[in-house]
Order: C-alpha cells, then structure tokens, then sequence
C-alpha cells in the first residue's frame, strides 16, 4: 500500500484502498456518457505473436466504458496486417488499426515528407504520433489512455486508474502520468529510470542551479513509464520526440504547455513487468544504450531553450556530480531490495551506471556537434496549418484500408 505523501509540484494520486477495479469501473461508466473515452495501443506486429498482447486484448474486450481504441501497427505486411485484424476483431468496442506500412498511410506520409512535415525516424514516436491525428480526427473520444502492448502483469484495474484522472468531470487534469514499482521476478527493475534519470537530474540541479522545469521533473516517481492518458484537445499543440525521448519529451511539453495543477501522476500498479531491453554495453545503436543518450539529448534540449548554457565544460562537470550520485543511489537500492527479499547485482547496477556515465557525454558531444538538429516530430496544429485536409486524408486512409481488407481477414481466419 502506498503512502499519501505528496512531493514536487505535481499532484500524486496514490493507491491508499485497492479499490475494487468493478467500482472504478461503474464510475467510468457514468463519465463516458458525457466524456467519451479512448485507448491507443502502440504496437509491433511482433508483439501480437508474444505472450502479453494476446492477454492485454482479452481484458481489455471485457472494459465497458471506451468509445473507441486506436492501435497503431509498425513492421507489418500485407498478410502480417490482415492477421491483426482478425486478432483485434475480438474487441467489441468501436476499434480502428492504423497500418502503418500500408501504401495508403506511407502515401499520406510521403506527402507530409514533401512538406517537412513528418516524422524522421521509425519508432513508437512516430507510431504513437499517427495514432493522436487518428484520435483529433475520428472525434471519438474526448479523454484517451496510452499504454504499452508488451506489459506481462496487465488488468483492467492498470488502464482504469489510469485514465480515471483525466475522465472524472470533477477533476480539472489534462494529463494523468501512471506510475508503479518496478519489481518482477524477485529483482528490482528500471535501471534506467533509476540510475540514469533520477541522478542525472539531481546532478543537473546541482550544476545548474535549480529551476521550474527540473523542480518539475524531479516530481514524477516514474518518468520513463509509457502508460499516460490526456484530454484530446492536448493534443493539438504537442510536439514530441520520435526517438527513446518520447517519455520525457511528452513531459517536457506538458510543462510547457500547463501549468503544473493540471498535470498529475497516477499509481495503476502493484506490480509491473514488460519487456526488457538489453544494456548494450558493446553498442550505443540499441538497447538502453541508446536509450539513456536519447533521454540525455531529450533533456539538454529542454535545458537549452531555457537560455541554459549547455557547453563542453559544464558536460564534465555534470557527468562526474552525475556519477558520484548514481554510485550512491546503487547503495541505496541495494537495501531496499534487500529489506524487501528482492535481488540486486551490484556489479551489473555498477555497469550500468559507468555506461550512463560515459553517454552522457556522448549525449552531449552530439547535442553541441548538431546545433539545427529538430529532433521533434512538428504539432498536429501545424500540419493542419500547411495541409488543412490532413486528419480527414489520416482517417480516410484507415478506414479505406478497414473496409477492404476486414472481409478478407474473416475469411482466411476460417479457412
């Protein structure tokens, strides 16, 4: 159980009863006859061939309050799409699935490209970035939870409380941040999060000096969680990174856009496990390698256009203040593993940490080396600025492939 301590400048919204997921339920109900409510689902083809989806789907088809699911579908063909369509047609809620390798939305894509307009790399940015124009364009939804399709330990009580803050009437949150411990398998998890963010930005406030925005992201308990829910009309003016910087980009725009009491955090979970990335000590091209230079990149920028100074100098001195935190921070998780029976390889937290270490000044090194690089995917206000027809040309294309291809899917499903 929880505690009910509130830190930081952002609402923390705790678990203090476990409450019953068929009371959270009823209540949802009753909202989403005047506030429709929404899913995105940001998935792998792959991931439908795993063990998480397949369960994720057949909980979420039992959830009476959505109005409308949105899956986004990357690294599929032909077939691949028809399968997923056939997979996800056990939902009996309204759903669409944006194929996103399709020639209809690689056209679209194409004509944004022309423009400068679209996403520069492939990735869950740019998936979960279609999906929000699917979502400003069907109308469907008024308030819209995302959550991952690989999470091992999901129920319905996760997506309930994390959609709940931003669904209430009551409540004036435009965005709901979900939170949990990080704990699977008797080992405390979430390195990056632990030993990367959290040190990196008490290191940043020591160097720098304090200020809103840090202040800000220090608040959140769970930064890098991929499981958050916002009103619709957020996502007209966000811009977001198409890179491993997702996660705190969506953050950082949220700062910039509201103020901090319509933001929020969640706890949807006593326990959560996912995938794993490796740590890539090898390759900064994969894994939580590049992950953690993205995260880095992802921060200096917000830094920057704060008139912070972000220079070779100041890098080292933020990379040695980073170091001697995090090495402390590995203490310090070592005993709360240990006080609650959960393992913790100090050589591997250790690694982990020198190689942090190491790309934050590769982060750095990139981010002066690039000074006209404009790693954000440009808002949905601005698209529809240059091409006004774009979130019909968007919903048309999804719906055209729907239409053609669903009859077909039955059909080979029951051959």
């Amino acid at each position: 159980m929880a505690d009910f301590y509130q830190n930081g400048v952002v609402t923390t919204l705790h678990n203090l009863t476990n409450r019953s997921t068929e009371d959270l339920e009823a209540e949802l109900l009753s909202f989403s006859k005047t506030r429709p409510l929404g899913l995105i689902l940001p998935s792998l083809y792959s991931e439908l061939e795993g063990k998480a989806l397949p369960d994720i789907i057949d909980k979420i088809a039992k959830v009476p309050y959505l109005s409308e699911i949105v899956i986004g579908l990357d690294r599929a063909d032909l077939d691949q799409y028809k399968h997923a369509l056939d997979f996800f047609s056990t939902l009996p809620q309204h759903h669409r699935i944006l194929w996103n390798d399709g020639p209809r939305l690689q056209a679209l894509d194409a004509k944004l490209q022309a423009l400068g307009l679209a996403p520069t790399e492939l990735g869950k940015g740019r998936n979960v970035w279609y999906c929000m124009g699917y979502i400003l364009a069907s109308g469907k939804a008024e308030s819209v939870a995302l959550h991952d399709c690989d999470i091992l330990t999901y129920d319905r009580n996760l997506l309930a409380r994390l959609i709940y803050p931003v669904a209430n009437p009551q409540f004036n949150y435009e965005f709901g941040k979900g939170y949990y411990a990080r704990v699977a398998n008797g080992k405390l998890n979430g390195r990056v999060a632990r030993l990367l963010v959290t040190p990196l930005l008490k290191a940043l406030k020591r160097v720098l000096g304090t200020n809103e925005y840090l202040e800000y992201m220090d608040s959140f308990r769970y930064s890098l969680s991929g499981e958050f829910s916002f009103r619709r009309d957020v996502l007209t003016d966000l811009r977001i990174p198409s890179d491993w910087g997702l996660e705190i980009g969506v953050l950082s725009e949220m700062h910039r856009n509201f103020a901090s009491n319509r933001i929020c955090q969640v706890d949807i979970a006593n326990n959560y496990d996912h995938k794993h990335q490796d740590l890539s000590l090898e390759s900064t091209d994969g894994g939580l390698s590049k992950m953690s230079i993205d995260i880095t990149k992802a921060l200096f920028r917000k830094l920057a256009t704060q008139g912070y100074i972000i220079n070779a100098e100041n890098m080292r001195t933020i990379k040695a203040t980073y170091f001697r935190i995090a090495l402390d921070y590995v203490e310090t998780y070592r005993n709360d593993a240990m006080i609650n029976g959960l393992e913790l390889d100090i050589h591997t937290e250790e690694k982990s940490v020198e190689m942090f270490a190491k790309n934050i000044i590769e982060a750095g090194e990139n981010f002066l080396s690039n000074p006209m690089e404009t790693p954000f995917i440009p808002s949905w206000h601005r698209v529809t600025s240059a091409m006004p027809n774009v979130l019909e040309e968007l919903k048309q294309a999804v719906e055209l492939d729907y239409e053609e291809f669903a009859s077909k899917a039955k059909a080979d499903a029951t051959k």
